[in-house]
């Protein structure tokens, strides 16, 4: 029989446990979370499937061949000592696609349609005479352009949006204005509403701040630009998000991911008007349909087909 899979995913302990009962039935797996592994050797192991893995992991399990990422991000793993030489493979999955085109587009929808003014007439018993722009007036900035933003790019676009797209290398995407590294004053000056998706990287640590803020632009359609985010929390200065707010920068923001995650009860996010938060849930990998895509992969490359989602090491994505 095939080694086991190891496994060490800091998600819902008891999803996953309940889920690997029925997984990886031709081989089995070795879930780190259960007591009866502690000590184990795990050296002849060849397969990982990890997020936010013990520190140690690598260290106790030396002769990996593939690492598979539990999400569509790699950062919770990369800079832990030992990590092998082997590919890195990615979670790309229709349904996490799916949601988070859906928190994206729902984003944009509400600050779109002014949502926390209606949320404080509705409060007021106030009968409100807004009349908000249309979508079509709104260019929506999108930063990220790997799968994910492909796919908000197009639903943003179905829902009237004009949307634009910025990436560190420049993509050809047909009915799309896209910009590279060196174009990014011209993208921001553009933008309304800002959305990120950008991996995390020493390059994007600490990105979206205080100076690229005061770059989008300003007076358009909705007054002041709003910032989105659900890529990683790291790659936003957060104090430099409630000034920008505060002092009228930023007319709103949306966050579904944080600097220091939960975030904590005494940030001034919570309380900030027209912001809205969510608890880094806006595309949760599903557990059934991650363990599916580790198997299709262990597949090829066990019959001698190419990994797919392979991370580049030099990128770091």
């Amino acid at each position: 029989m095939p080694a086991p899979i190891l496994v060490d995913l800091k998600f819902n302990p008891d999803t996953v446990a309940r889920i690997l009962k029925t997984a990886f039935l031709d081989r089995g797996s070795i879930n780190i979370a259960d007591p009866e592994t502690k000590g184990r050797d795990l050296s002849d192991l060849d397969y990982a499937l990890l997020w936010k893995p013990d520190a140690d992991l690598f260290e106790r399990a030396p002769n990996l061949k593939v690492i598979f990422s539990g999400g569509a991000g790699v950062d919770s793993f990369m800079n832990l000592p030992g990590l092998p030489d082997v590919p890195i493979v990615r979670f790309v999955d229709h349904s996490l696609t799916t949601r988070m085109s859906e928190w994206v587009v729902m984003q944009c929808l509400m600050h779109l349609r002014q949502q926390t003014e209606h949320e404080r007439h509705q409060r007021q018993h106030r009968w409100g005479d807004m009349i908000p722009p249309e979508a079509s007036e709104i260019t929506v900035g999108v930063m990220g352009l790997g799968v994910l933003g492909q796919d908000a790019v197009r639903k943003l676009k179905v829902m009237g949006f004009n949307v634009i797209g910025w990436s560190r290398s420049r993509k050809e995407i047909e009915g799309l204005e896209a910009f590279d590294a060196g174009e990014l004053d011209a993208f921001l000056s553009k933008t309304d509403v800002l959305v990120g998706l950008l991996p995390l990287t020493p390059e994007t640590t600490g990105f979206y701040n205080e100076r690229l803020f005061a770059r989008l632009r300003q007076g358009g359609a909705l007054g002041k630009p709003v910032f989105i985010n659900a890529g990683r929390g790291k790659s936003q200065v957060q104090a430099d998000i409630v000034k920008a707010i505060e002092s009228g920068v930023l007319g709103g923001a949306s966050l579904d991911v944080f600097e220091v995650e939960p975030l904590p009860a005494e940030s001034p996010l919570w309380d900030l008007d027209n912001v809205f938060l969510s608890p880094h849930n806006a595309a949760s990998s599903e557990e059934t349909a991650l363990f599916r895509h580790v198997e299709r992969q262990i597949a090829r490359f066990e019959n001698g087909e190419p990994l797919q989602f392979v991370v580049d090491r030099t990128a770091g994505y």
